[in-house]
């Protein structure tokens, strides 16, 4: 193996995304299940599959190569931006809805609105407007829905002729199958999208649901007029305009977000709307909505989040009437797949009692103290199946229902999520003991536990490529607070070979837990970086989920001086534990929160770090969105000391090691100005330091020559900070040069 193996593989694979099963859906019988997966490792066009469940067989419904005729992708600005609030790193069928029977799926080609019934497998383009964006059947399978031009449209799903290389529909095209629902009533307004933070910061991708009869609709309509706009250039291409962003950034406005009702009127084919009503100015953000057989239903939120209801709405009035509500003095945390209700009407909510996120069914906890609810994947008639655990390393699938109570599916150490209808559960394990993800079918036996196979499990096949090294890692509980720790070591390496120098490779912010039982794309870059000969270490501390609402919410006001404080403390931990941990040299690398935090390291920390890898570093908190920021530390005007004691660039004089720091320059979420002010302060403060721009990279950089390099140049830049002299190892081959 080479030094550039792994940063290659990754980027060609996707980091390892690329041939595995993903956005599974579950006939109601329990029979079918249909996914996306590409065709191989390497493959970046996603299929869309079907599995028998009985056989285990699979079947190709779709192939986008076939229907494109050779013909290049063609992305419309909203799916560009729908793709990256998604972190979306496959291309052709990346996402698709089906209706209630699943006897049609919709999805989008190139801006096209296609479906498919799995019955007779053909494929069939429909006669929509262009670009469309999320194409969705209603319940009954006569009509799907889209959104293009800022307008929610509805065409006919029956009917429709069969695949053809030309095109049908086009921009503002206008059939006697498609009508529109609701169209923009300002230069500024959309219906059917979810807005910035919806997408970015709160989880909801969507902005419009069906009624179960396929005869209403309940649509966000977004207007940005308030928002400030931003812009986006290209220094590649100086003659190319700016794109034009609409961002809400902390202290400043939101979009105007409300709801209306739809409904058909059979005799002139139109619809009618109808406002829903809640009092948009003290709860203005839309958590999430729904419509199931009890009515349309939604969550909004309070400006400063302490707030939460779920309101049942009049399907025709647009009245609304409060369900549940919660509260919480620092913020209210929003559950993925919540507010969800039973087939019975029973609502499941969540709330935090004692140190615990407990699963809520009808208004009474159902999960034990200790156990950390993360997310409810799926309601199947009564039974609720959701994710927990009382080990922040792992995620466990479990399932409750009021006849057989609180039951756990997955049973092996690691990270399973899943789906469930009809009687089958779909589970997707990842552990520290294999590769790769494995996801297998499971049929309830009558009368047996949920998860009980009735006959023997059916593997949903994985074709992503196997990694060119295996992860030499050892997961510690560290100090005082027990701060999960992931080390990992050269495979070469032993105690007699003598000191390492350390990388503290963290993410250690609110968004996601890097120390986890399970071998994720970056426990591979931590291992490649142990093998050049670093003793690597990632540290979860306070302010990361998974462990109980006083542990997240530690860095109120501060996401700072705890996180900081809990990687020094988990790094002398860990070498007092393990001698052979070269505390004289240490350094740190991180993106996103782990950049911000790495860059915070070597300013605050000097005496501990000795060089930092910073990349899409936030370092202006008031440069960043609303929900997001003032979740963690407050409103600007009311905590104008939380964003300054939490902001690099006020501390710039302070740098006295070397730091690298690395930002795409098309990133819309992480806009390029927090590094290029940061190192404006650094240079007018006269601290040297390197920057490296990524052009045309957002906040996920996915060009491969990009992604393998960035690595390599990370690791050239750590060792001429840390004074590693000589040649770096290539790969498994030895230890590092000696400094």
């Amino acid at each position: 193996m080479t030094i550039s193996s792994l940063p290659r593989q990754l980027a060609r694979t996707r980091r390892f995304t690329l041939g595995g099963p993903r956005h599974v859906t579950v006939s109601p019988d329990g029979g079918t299940v249909f996914f996306l997966r590409t065709r191989a490792g390497d493959d970046p066009v996603s299929c869309l599959w079907a599995l028998d469940r009985a056989t285990g067989e699979e079947r190709l419904l779709v192939d986008p190569l076939t229907l494109r005729a050779g013909a290049p992708e063609r992305l419309s600005p909203e799916e560009r931006t729908r793709r990256e609030r998604a972190r979306e790193l496959s291309s052709g069928i990346v996402a698709y809805a089906a209706d209630a029977a699943c006897e049609l799926l919709a999805f989008t080609l190139s801006g096209a609105v296609w479906t498919v019934r799995p019955a007779d497998g053909a494929p069939r383009r429909l006669p929509a407007a262009e670009p469309a964006v999320d194409p969705r059947p209603d319940p009954t399978g006569r009509r799907v829905a889209y959104v293009s031009g800022g307008a929610l449209r509805v065409v006919d799903a029956i009917g429709a002729g069969p695949a053809q290389a030309g095109g049908a529909g086009g921009p503002g095209a206008e059939h006697a199958a498609d009508r529109v629902v609701a169209a923009p009533d300002g230069p500024e307004v959309t219906f059917g999208l979810a807005e910035h933070v919806a997408a970015e910061s709160m989880g909801r991708q969507r902005g419009y649901w069906w009624a179960p009869d396929g005869r209403g609709l309940l649509v966000a309509r977004v207007d940005d007029a308030p928002v400030g706009r931003w812009y986006v250039a290209d220094p590649m291409d100086p003659s190319r305009p700016p794109a034009v962003l609409r961002y809400p950034a902390a202290g400043t406005a939101n979009a105007e977000v409300s709801l209306w009702l739809a409904r058909l009127d059979d005799e002139h084919g139109t619809w009618a709307l109808t406002p829903v009503g809640w009092d948009t100015g003290e709860f203005e953000y839309l958590t999430a909505a729904g419509w199931d057989e009890c009515g349309p239903y939604a969550a909004v939120q309070s400006r400063d989040q302490r707030h939460v209801r779920v309101l049942a709405i009049d399907p025709v009035t647009g009245a609304t009437e409060m369900q549940a509500e919660q509260r919480d003095e620092a913020w209210v945390e929003l559950v993925p797949g919540l507010p969800a209700r039973t087939a019975k009407g029973v609502l499941v909510t969540s709330a935090d009692t004692g140190d615990t996120r407990r699963l809520v069914v009808g208004g009474h906890p159902v999960t034990p103290p200790g156990l950390q609810l993360h997310a409810v994947e799926a309601v199947d008639g009564e039974t609720v199946l959701f994710t927990a655990a009382d080990d922040p390393t792992q995620s466990h699938l479990w399932a409750y229902d009021p006849v057989s109570g609180l039951r756990r599916v997955s049973e092996e150490p690691g990270v399973h999520t899943g789906t469930r209808r009809g009687g089958t559960t779909v589970l997707s394990s990842r552990t520290l003991d294999r590769p790769g993800s494995r996801t297998v079918v499971l049929r309830d036996a009558a009368g047996a536990e949920i998860g009980k196979a009735a006959s023997a499990p059916v593997e949903i096949a994985s074709r992503a490529e196997p990694p060119v090294l295996d992860p030499r890692v050892e997961m510690l509980a560290l100090g005082p607070r027990e701060l999960r720790a992931a080390l990992f070591l050269p495979s070469w390496h032993r105690e007699q070979d003598g000191p390492l120098p350390v990388l503290m490779d963290p993410y250690g912010g609110p968004a996601m837990r890097k120390v986890t039982a399970e071998r994720a794309w970056w426990t591979y870059v931590s291992q490649w970086f142990a093998e050049q000969g670093f003793a690597v270490l990632a540290v979860d501390g306070r302010g990361t989920p998974g462990r109980g609402p006083a542990w997240e919410r530690a860095i109120h006001l501060d996401i700072a001086g705890p996180v900081l404080e809990d990687q020094v403390a988990g790094l002398h931990e860990a070498a007092r534990r393990f001698p052979f941990l070269d505390l004289g040299r240490v350094a740190v690398r991180g993106w996103s929160f782990g950049g911000f935090l790495a860059a915070l390291a070597v300013l605050r920390r000097p005496d501990v770090f000795h060089a930092a890898v910073a990349g899409a570093p936030v370092t202006d908190q008031r440069l960043y969105d609303t929900h997001w920021r003032e979740r963690h530390l407050g409103h600007p005007d009311r905590n104008p000391e939380a964003y300054d004691r939490c902001s690099p660039i006020r501390e710039a004089a302070s740098l006295t090691r070397p730091l690298l720091l690395v930002h795409g320059l098309a990133d819309d979420n992480v806009v390029a100005a927090h590094t290029l002010r940061f190192s404006a302060a650094l240079l007018a403060a006269g601290r040297p330091h390197e920057v490296l721009p990524l052009p045309r990279a957002t906040h996920l950089p996915s060009d491969e020559a990009v992604a393998v390099n960035l690595l390599l140049h990370q690791l050239d830049f750590l060792r001429r900070s840390l004074g590693l002299t000589g040649r770096a190892p290539d790969g498994l081959t030895g230890p590092a040069a000696a400094p």
